[in-house]
């Protein structure tokens, strides 16, 4: 498939990705790199894991076009050689070892090898000059403006869910067209209205165009947005230069193993 390039870190360079038969998809289509370690997958955090990702991606219109289970059964069990022999080998405890819930197992195993440590690993591991001075300054920005709020943890993100525009309106900001709601789509419940899963930084520099719908192409502008729509502030160009200093050093080597689903 086009939705997971390697030169493109794992995403499409897309604003919205583009399914089965050139239909689009409605949002961006995220990195599968660390993907597996977020609490949730997509942007609306509808998926439980990259296993369950992987199995309901058979179904629907934007993804593999398969109407139902049984019609996605059958295109897996018409595999030609190597897969069914391979699904036999992965697991021989199965009569039917060609079924989607090993398929969403088998391609969740795969996708859990794919990270990307870099630089900032290694500075976090001691190595005093794996961040240039640049980089440094913009770490000390990212934490003292507040980002790490929300960007926190091994991801620097992708373990929360909150509103995108705590303190000003995002669309007027990204020229989303659509308003995309977020969460409230699925719940309905008001106050997940505009509500996304946090996005993890990691490569966060090679994956544009950014946020939901692909609206920003540029990280300097996701970053000014941001701190105006989640921190209620104006930030200075070289204060945003210095964040994006820092989120370079975000960005790790593509894993030899990774080829396009």
């Amino acid at each position: 498939m086009s939705c997971h390039v390697p030169a493109r870190y794992a995403t499409d360079g897309l604003p919205r990705a583009r399914g089965v038969f050139g239909r689009d998809n409605p949002r961006n289509s995220p990195t599968v790199f660390n993907a597996a370690y977020q609490t949730a997958e997509h942007w609306r955090a509808d998926r439980d894991s990259v296993e369950d990702q992987a199995r309901r991606a058979l179904l629907g219109k934007p993804s593999f076009g398969n109407a139902t289970d049984e019609e996605a059964l059958a295109r897996l069990r018409a595999l030609p050689a190597p897969y069914p022999e391979e699904f036999r080998r992965a697991f021989p405890g199965d009569a039917e070892p060609v079924s989607i819930r090993n398929w969403g197992t088998a391609i969740g195993a795969y996708e859990r090898t794919l990270l990307t440590p870099g630089p900032f690993d290694a500075f976090l591991n001691g190595d005093g000059k794996a961040l240039g001075a640049g980089a440094r300054a913009g770490l000390t920005a990212f934490m003292d403006e507040g980002c790490v709020q929300c960007h926190d943890g091994p991801l620097l993100g992708g373990n929360a869910l909150r509103k995108f525009g705590v303190d000003a309106e995002y669309a007027p900001l990204t020229h989303s067209n659509p308003v995309d709601e977020g969460r409230f789509e699925i719940t309905k419940d008001e106050a997940d209205r505009y509500v996304f899963k946090v996005a993890p930084l990691r490569n966060v520099a090679r994956t544009a165009p950014y946020f939901h719908d692909g609206s920003v192409a540029t990280l300097p502008e996701a970053v000014a947005i941001m701190a105006q729509t989640q921190l209620g502030k104006q930030l200075s160009a070289e204060r945003v230069a210095a964040i994006v200093a820092f989120l370079e050093s975000l960005t790790g080597p593509v894993p030899a193993t990774f080829s396009p689903l």
